[in-house]
């Protein structure tokens, strides 16, 4: 395994594809405050309109990648591309409209592209060998790292040094331009695989059963992106806090960023011990360590290598989850659990960025902060839970068909050695690798 694999004419392409696809999203919530911010109460209109965009994708994720099909997912992917172009270049067009026409334009650019991510990574793994696939994953993960690295300095030189509504209508022809790379890419992928026609019944399924009985990887997932997203919300209150000029939350953001395209190369470069559940429960552990320091060290050099080591542990988390994610599901499936799992993680730095205001109220950032540990802890805790659960049903039901087929005479009977191989076949499949 090495990241020769992963590199080919094709994934370059992706590559250009999906920095159109995904640049619009990390610049959005922060262009859609810049283009308000001039009119009466512009930053809380800014806020709300940002929030409304958020929620178009938690909304329009799992909706629309439930609906995408693996056979023909280009035709599908381009139109909720091409409609998002829409919606960012009609609220660039229109930025003194009335707020609930930017509402709706921005729900329309939020929710109509929100399966493009979950279907561009299913894109992605198609495109190389299934050996390469860990790497495929980690060079997605520095890439969208580099873009929520870049993405901030973007915007804010644009909208004070060309025209508040320039982000917007760059994210316009950013998200047009990824309709046009689809067109070189793949009509979908390829869904012929042998788990998807074996044990457990799991072709029977219907999507969203199959959906249902990955919750924990949904749920520790979020957990993970939610833990570092408080620290980042929180993190000009705490430099305030421990009297260093919130100038230097940029800067630290920046390293946090670079520190997850670290962190996802390295997970790349070998392949780990340990099953997927228990390398998760270990890293999420070791980002809770890292933000609790962030919120007890009182030097800002301290508090920025802090979340330069967080940020590659975080990364790596994620890297796990998806790849967890992947084997658990048959391949028609994949794409809509990654959609889900892109909702669960916005629906999770959501949650994370009210609790972080209402904390602000009450009590001190650095105990905000603590308070956010504590409750990532209690959703790790339960993500474990579920998995063992599940790892030990897919373990009984996979002992139960080998009884029943060697009771009946069945083939099973008649080969010796069956039964353990049968036994080793049901294992969780989070452990086939």
């Amino acid at each position: 395994m090495s990241y020769r694999d992963v590199a080919s004419p094709q994934v370059l392409v992706w590559a250009c594809t999906s920095v159109g696809a995904r640049m619009p999203v990390a610049m959005a919530p922060l262009a859609l405050v810049f283009l308000v911010r001039e009119r009466p109460g512009g930053y809380a209109l800014g806020a709300a309109v940002a929030a409304v965009y958020v929620l178009g994708e938690i909304i329009g994720a799992p909706l629309l990648g439930m609906r995408l099909r693996p056979d023909r997912a280009r035709p599908q992917l381009a139109a909720g591309l091409g409609l998002g172009a829409v919606g960012f270049a009609g609220i660039g067009v229109l930025p003194d409209t009335q707020p609930v026409v930017l509402g709706a334009l921005a729900f329309l650019a939020g929710a109509a592209p929100a399966a493009a991510a979950g279907g561009l990574r299913a894109l992605l793994t198609g495109l190389v060998p299934e050996r390469a696939a860990s790497q495929a994953l980690s060079a997605e993960s520095m890439l969208v790292s580099g873009i929520w690295a870049v993405s901030p300095s973007a915007v804010t030189g644009l909208a004070l040094g060309v025209a508040p509504r320039a982000p917007l209508l760059l994210a316009a022809a950013l998200m047009a331009s990824s309709v046009a790379g689809l067109s070189l890419l793949p009509a979908g992928w390829d869904t012929r695989n042998m788990r998807e026609e074996g044990g457990e019944g799991r072709s029977d399924k219907s999507p969203l059963r199959l959906l249902a009985g990955a919750w924990p990887l949904f749920v520790t997932g979020a957990a993970g992106l939610a833990l570092l997203g408080l620290a980042e919300l929180v993190l000009p209150a705490l430099l305030q806090q421990r009297g260093t000029g919130v100038g230097w939350s940029g800067p630290m953001l920046t390293g946090l960023a670079v520190g997850g395209a670290l962190g996802a190369f390295l997970h790349g470069l070998r392949a780990w011990p340990g099953p997927p559940r228990t390398r998760s429960a270990v890293l999420m552990v070791a980002v809770m360590a890292c933000v609790t320091l962030v919120a007890l060290i009182p030097d800002p050099a301290g508090i920025a290598v802090a979340l330069v080591v967080g940020g590659m542990l975080q990364s790596a988390v994620l890297l796990v989850r998806t790849l967890a994610l992947r084997e658990a599901l048959p391949p028609r499936a994949q794409a809509a659990g990654y959609s889900v799992m892109y909702a669960a993680s916005g629906a999770g730095y959501a949650v994370t960025g009210s609790l972080a205001g209402a904390l602000l109220r009450v009590t001190a950032p650095s105990t905000a902060i603590l308070w956010g540990v504590a409750l990532t802890l209690v959703l790790t805790a339960i993500g474990w839970w579920g998995e063992v659960r599940r790892a030990r049903r897919s373990a009984h039901g996979a002992d139960t068909a080998v009884m029943s087929g060697t009771a009946a005479g069945g083939p099973l009977a008649a080969l010796p050695g069956t039964e353990s191989t049968a036994i080793r076949g049901g294992c969780d499949p989070q452990e086939c690798l």
